[in-house]
């Protein structure tokens, strides 16, 4: 299953993608959606062109999205909500299903702490994904948020296939 994740931005948005078989996680492609210009309306033009141009390129199956988090800027939250926005809209309208994760999930999964800082995150993909050098964060970021989804994606169904055994036996 290939699966998209986004780090949102109203200047850079970051994307990975990685085939998740399994416990398998494979890197497949990331990168990041740079915005120019200054007008709002436009830049998020921009994110929405830039993710569909992604799903339809690589034609994942699933889409991870980060949550947005309370900045000591409210406007600057506001245009990251906004990105958000137009990144799940582009995401649905695609078809794709999409989820959304802390910032804190996202590192709790990828490195084992809720309050990692950047560079252990894109230390921990480049690690995960065997990858030959250190993508740039916002993309590292968007890996990390699509391992979190494949993660939390197999946890899920294999609580639901314990829930079909019973006393080390299957139903």
């Amino acid at each position: 299953m290939l699966i998209l994740g986004i780090d949102p931005g109203s200047r850079i948005t970051g994307y990975g993608i990685i085939n998740s078989v399994g416990s398998k996680n494979e890197y497949v492609a990331s990168g990041c959606i740079r915005i120019k210009g200054d007008a709002l309306p436009e830049r998020l033009q921009q994110v929405y062109a830039g993710v569909t141009e992604v799903i339809e390129q690589y034609c994942p199956q699933e889409m991870a999205i980060e949550q947005v988090f309370m900045a000591r800027n409210a406007d600057s939250a506001l245009k990251l909500g906004q990105a958000r926005g137009v990144a799940i809209v582009a995401g649905v309208n695609q078809g794709l299903e999409v989820a959304e994760y802390s910032a804190r999930r996202v590192k709790q999964a990828v490195v084992g702490k809720g309050s990692a800082e950047k560079s252990q995150v894109q230390h921990m993909v480049t690690s995960i994904l065997k990858l030959p050098g250190v993508p740039q964060e916002d993309a590292a970021d968007a890996l990390a948020i699509a391992l979190c989804h494949a993660h939390t994606r197999s946890s899920l169904i294999m609580m639901a296939g314990a829930k079909s055994s019973r006393g080390g036996r299957l139903r």
